[in-house]
C-alpha cells in the first residue's frame, strides 16, 4: 500500500457477513427500518452509524484502492460485484463490527482512558484538517463525526488487545519454516513414470519442468500446512538442490526440488502470520458469541443511493494513517 502502513484494525478484524441483499450481522437478520431518518445508515442496539461517519470510511477506501491501481479501475468488475459495490460493501461490514465490538468492550467493563480519549480528539482535529472544503462537503462530515470514528475504532483496539494478551506468542522456526522449490505436478500414472525415470537418468529437473509439469508455476514458495500433507511431509525433509521421489496424492503426483530449505526472511514474516492467526482464534472465541445477541437495522434506502464518485479534488486517504499515529494501543 502506499505509505506501507500497519492498518491492524484492518488486517485483524474478520468481516461481518453483511450483505447489501439480506444483510446479516451474525445469526441476527439486519431489517430495511422505516424508522431512520436520511442520515442513519444502520443501527446496532441503540447505537447508529451516520451517513458522514461511512461516507468518511468509504471514502478513503476508495482512495486508497485508486492509488493501488489507479483511478480508472473504477470502470472495471471486481469479482461479482463492481468495485462501487465492494467498497460499500466493506465499509459497512467494517463500521457494523467495529460497533459491535464496542458493545463487547462495554460488557466487559473496557473503556478509552482520559488520554487515551486525548489522543482520539487530537487524532480527529489532524485528520479534519488536512480536508479541502471539496472533501468536507462530499462527505457532508464534521470534526465530531471523526473523533465519534475514532473513539470507536479505539475501544475496539483496546478490546482485541484485552482478549488476546494471553496468546503464546512464542513461534518456533520450525513452525514458521517457508521453503522454496521446483516442482513437476503431472496428474497421471503414466506421466509419473516417464517424469521419475528421466530424472533417475540424471536430467536436469527444470528441462523436465518446463516439459511435462501442469501445475500453473514451476518455483514455488510454501510454508506448512501450504500444500497437501503428503507433500509437505517429503518437501520439508529436503536439503537444498535435493530431488524428491514421486509423491502421491488426491490430485495426482508431483515432483520436488529443494532450491531453498529455509528462507529466514520470509519465514519471519509468517511467524507474525501465525501469531496473528493465532489472536484472530481467540478473539473469535468472544466475539463470534456474542455477535449473535445483537439486534440490528439497515437502511438499505440510505445507503443505495450512495455513490462512489470519482473527483480529482476528493483525495483523502489518511484517516487510518493519522489514527495508527494518535491511536497505536
Amino acid at each position: 500500500m502506499k505509505r506501507q502502513i500497519k492498518y491492524r484494525i484492518l488486517a485483524v478484524f474478520a468481516l461481518l457477513a453483511v450483505q447489501l441483499a439480506g444483510c446479516q450481522l451474525g445469526d441476527t437478520q439486519v431489517m430495511v427500518s422505516a424508522g431512520f431518518s436520511d442520515n442513519d445508515v444502520f443501527k446496532i442496539k441503540n447505537e447508529v452509524c451516520t451517513l458522514p461517519e461511512a461516507r468518511v470510511v468509504m471514502t478513503n477506501y476508495q482512495n486508497m484502492y485508486a492509488t493501488m491501481y489507479g483511478i480508472d479501475l473504477w470502470q472495471h468488475k471486481f469479482g461479482n460485484n463492481d468495485l462501487e459495490n465492494y467498497v460499500k460493501d466493506l465499509t459497512i461490514s467494517r463500521l457494523a463490527q467495529i460497533m459491535a465490538m464496542d458493545f463487547l468492550a462495554e460488557e466487559k467493563d473496557i473503556s478509552l482512558s482520559k488520554e487515551e480519549k486525548e489522543k482520539v480528539r487530537e487524532a480527529a482535529e489532524e485528520y479534519y484538517n488536512s480536508l479541502n472544503d471539496t472533501e468536507k462537503e462530499y462527505m457532508h462530515v464534521k470534526q465530531g463525526d471523526i473523533e465519534t470514528l475514532y473513539k470507536r475504532y479505539g475501544l475496539a483496539n483496546k478490546l482485541y488487545t484485552h482478549l488476546t494478551q494471553g496468546v503464546d506468542d512464542e513461534v518456533s522456526d520450525d513452525e514458521a519454516r517457508v521453503m522454496e522449490a521446483q516442482q513437476i505436478f503431472v496428474a497421471s500414472k503414466e506421466k509419473a513414470k516417464e517424469v521419475a525415470g528421466q530424472l533417475k537418468e540424471g536430467a536436469d529437473f527444470l528441462s523436465v519442468a518446463n516439459v511435462y509439469n501442469e501445475a500453473s508455476e514451476i518455483e514455488v514458495t510454501f510454508g506448512r500446512n501450504d500444500v497437501a500433507p503428503e507433500v509437505e511431509k517429503v518437501a520439508f525433509s529436503l536439503e537444498n538442490d535435493q530431488v524428491s521421489k514421486r509423491i502421491k496424492t488426491e490430485k495426482g503426483f508431483y515432483f520436488l526440488k529443494c532450491t531453498n530449505h529455509y528462507n529466514q526472511e520470509k519465514t519471519d514474516d509468517n511467524k507474525s502470520v501465525i501469531l496473528e492467526k493465532r489472536r484472530k482464534e481467540a478473539f473469535d472465541d468472544v466475539y463470534m458469541e456474542f455477535l449473535d445477541s445483537l439486534s440490528s437495522e439497515f437502511n438499505e434506502e440510505v445507503w443505495e443511493q450512495v455513490r462512489v464518485e470519482v473527483n480529482q479534488e476528493v483525495k483523502t486517504d489518511s484517516f487510518f494513517e493519522v489514527y495508527e499515529k494518535h491511536c497505536n494501543w
